[in-house]
C-alpha cells in the first residue's frame, strides 16, 4: 500500500454520534507521527469538532478537515485516493455506504465500518471483492460490538484450546458464544435496525446470491446454526438464539482459516437470566419488526430517536456486555473463555473501529485482500490491540456459579 499518501487514516462521518467518539478515541490514542484527517460534509461541525479535540489534546488543532458527501462520489474518490485506511460510521449503511466501499476498492485503499447489516455486507460482496482483491484493498466490515468481540472471541477460544491440548489436530469443533448486555442505542443505531428490519426478501435475495458466489473452502464443513431456545447449564441463563451479523461473520473467518479446523460448528445465543424477561423481548422484537414493514409506522419510530443522537456519558459508564464461549471437541476436551468490557454500543465500540483500523495501518498483518472478516484481516494482533486498550480476553476455569459481572 502506498505510504506516501497524505493520510494513514481518515474518518468519515466524524460528526456523527459513534464518529465522533471515535475521533475522541483517536485524539487520545493515534500513535506519535499518525497522519488522519476528518471528513464530513459540514465544514461547521467538522471545525468544531476539531476544536473540541483539541482541548483534549492540542496537537488536534491543525487535524486537516476533507469535505466530502456520500451523494457526492468524486469527493470520496478524492478521500480515498488520499488515504491508507478510511474509517466510515455513516449509517445506514444500505442508504449511504456502497459509494465509499466503491472508491475505498477501485484505490487499493483499507475500508473499516462498525456496520451490523448483513444485506449491505452482502451487496458489497458482490459489488466490490473482485476489485478489492485486484486492487490489493482489504474491506472489513463489522468493526464494532457487531462483531469483533465474537468473530475475535472465537479465534482466542480456538487458540487457548489448542494451547491446552482441547483442540487435536484434524478434530470437529463446535463453539457457542452466550452475549449478555446493558445498554441504551444511538439514533444511527435504531435507523440501521429498522432499514434492515424492513428489508426481509431484499436481504434473502443478497445472501443467496453471495451464497452462490462465495465460494466454499473444499474438504471443510462450516456451520453457524444456534438451536432452540433452552435452559443452558453452561450460560445458566435461558439461551436465545440471536439472527445477527454475528454468526455469519464467525462463519465466514472459519471458512477462510483452516486453523478452525476440518469441520466447525458455531452457535451465537442471547443469555437471558428471567423467563419474563425473554418473554417481553421476544413480543418487542416481534412487534417492532412487524412495524418496520409498514412505511407510516417506520417513519414514526425512526422520528423516534434521531440520528446524531445517543447515550449520555453517564449512561456510557453505566453499561457493560459480557459474551461468554463454550468451545468443546468432546468428552473431556472443553474450555470456557470470556470477551468483556464497557458500554457496548458506542463507547467501546468506538475503541474496537479505531484500533481495527490502527491495526491495518500499522501492524504486519497476513497478506488479504478483498471482503475479509476482523478475525481474517486482522486476527491475533487485534487481540493484542483490544487487550492493551480495555478489553479482557480471559480464560475461564468452569462456567461461573454467578451471574456475569457488569463490566
Amino acid at each position: 500500500m502506498d505510504a506516501e499518501r497524505p493520510y494513514d487514516l481518515v474518518l468519515f462521518g466524524a460528526t456523527g454520534f459513534t464518529g465522533a467518539l471515535t475521533a475522541e478515541y483517536l485524539a487520545r490514542n493515534a500513535p506519535a507521527g499518525c497522519r488522519w484527517a476528518l471528513a464530513g460534509r459540514n465544514r461547521g461541525k467538522l471545525e468544531a469538532l476539531r476544536t473540541h479535540l483539541a482541548t483534549l489534546e492540542p496537537g488536534c488543532a491543525d487535524l486537516p478537515l476533507l469535505i466530502a458527501d456520500s451523494t457526492d462520489p468524486g469527493s470520496l474518490r478524492e478521500v480515498a485516493a488520499a488515504a491508507r485506511v478510511v474509517v466510515s460510521t455513516v449509517g445506514p449503511y444500505l442508504s449511504h455506504g456502497e459509494p465509499l466501499v466503491a472508491a475505498c476498492a477501485d484505490a487499493g485503499t483499507d475500508y473499516v465500518d462498525l456496520t451490523g447489516e448483513p444485506e449491505f455486507v452482502d451487496r458489497m460482496y458482490l459489488l466490490h471483492h473482485r476489485r478489492a482483491v485486484e486492487t490489493g484493498a482489504r474491506l472489513v466490515h463489522s468493526c464494532g460490538f457487531d462483531s469483533v468481540p465474537h468473530d475475535l472471541g472465537v479465534l482466542f477460544t480456538l487458540e487457548r484450546m489448542r494451547e491446552l491440548g482441547a483442540l487435536p489436530d484434524g478434530a470437529a469443533v463446535s463453539v457457542r458464544g452466550f452475549v449478555r448486555a446493558g445498554g441504551t442505542f444511538s439514533g444511527g443505531t435504531f435507523a440501521s435496525a429498522l432499514t434492515a428490519m424492513s428489508r426481509p426478501r431484499a436481504a434473502a435475495r443478497a445472501a443467496r446470491e453471495r451464497r452462490a458466489a462465495d465460494p466454499r473452502p473444499a474438504g471443510r464443513r462450516i456451520s453457524a446454526k444456534a438451536g432452540p431456545v433452552r435452559r443452558s447449564a453452561e450460560a445458566r441463563a435461558w439461551a436465545v438464539p440471536m439472527p445477527t451479523i454475528d454468526p455469519l461473520v464467525v462463519a465466514r473467518s472459519a471458512a477462510a482459516r483452516p486453523d478452525y479446523g476440518p469441520v466447525f460448528r458455531y452457535g451465537h445465543y442471547a443469555a437471558v437470566r428471567r423467563l419474563p424477561v425473554l418473554l417481553a423481548g421476544g413480543a418487542g422484537l416481534a412487534l417492532l419488526a412487524l412495524a418496520a414493514q409498514l412505511p407510516p409506522l417506520r417513519r414514526a419510530l425512526t422520528g423516534l430517536r434521531k440520528p446524531g443522537a445517543g447515550p449520555s456519558a453517564e449512561q456510557r459508564a453505566a453499561s457493560w456486555f459480557t459474551v461468554r464461549f463454550v468451545g468443546e471437541t468432546g468428552p473431556g476436551h472443553r474450555v470456557f473463555t470470556e470477551v468483556s468490557g464497557g458500554d457496548p454500543g458506542y463507547t467501546e465500540t468506538a475503541k474496537m473501529l479505531a484500533e481495527s483500523a490502527l491495526s491495518l495501518a500499522y501492524d504486519e498483518l497476513p497478506p488479504t485482500a478483498g471482503q475479509v472478516t476482523p478475525a481474517v484481516a486482522m486476527g491475533s494482533a487485534l487481540i493484542d490491540r483490544l487487550t492493551a486498550a480495555g478489553l479482557r480476553f480471559t480464560v475461564l476455569d468452569a462456567p461461573p456459579a454467578t451471574a456475569p459481572s457488569r463490566g
